[in-house]
């Protein structure tokens, strides 16, 4: 009997890992894209004709002839806005080379192509919303939208904070 129970706990500790395993390799959107779309793989990028790989981080591209995976854009592109840039969801294709569909993707998403508004996941890097400050009592509390403010929130406001101010040292 102890046997079996420590068979059975050794299947179900290896059939648990494995299910680990496969969740790990997904990747995270980047912030620059389409927010609400959380299942899908790539994104096409019908200005610059280049898809995103979101599991690998990678852009897909033709250079030469040749679709080449690579971890930034090409040169050519490396000043493209990929924040206001239109992005095309591909939510209908689960292999490893969406490029198959590139003269289709072409055609129906043409350079210029917007679809419906987008909003991206993240805020553009410098352009986070302006924090307000509120006073509250001798504190001013900076009510934020959580982007852009690493301070603690409160900056103190003249009635000192309950801890003193001198340095330990006074006369007595």
């Amino acid at each position: 009997m102890k046997h079996l129970l420590l068979g059975l706990l050794f299947f179900t500790c290896a059939f648990s890992q494995a299910q680990v395993s496969v969740n790990v390799n997904i990747g995270s959107p980047p912030a620059w894209g389409p927010a609400g779309y959380t299942e899908v793989r790539y994104y096409y990028l019908p200005d610059i004709e280049v898809y995103y790989d979101v599991n690998t981080a990678q852009y897909i591209y033709i250079n030469n002839g040749n679709w080449i995976r690579a971890s930034a854009l090409p040169p050519v592109y490396r000043t493209y806005n990929l924040y206001s840039g239109y992005k095309v969801v591909v939510n209908d294709y689960r292999g490893t080379t969406p490029y198959i569909y590139y003269k289709t993707h072409k055609v129906k998403y043409p350079k210029g192509y917007k679809g419906k508004p987008q909003k991206t996941i993240g805020v553009p890097p410098g352009h986070a919303k302006k924090s307000v400050a509120v006073k509250s009592g001798n504190n001013v509390v900076v009510k934020s939208n959580g982007n852009g403010n690493n301070g603690s929130g409160k900056k103190s406001g003249g009635g000192g904070n309950g801890k003193g101010n001198g340095n330990g040292k006074g006369k007595h």
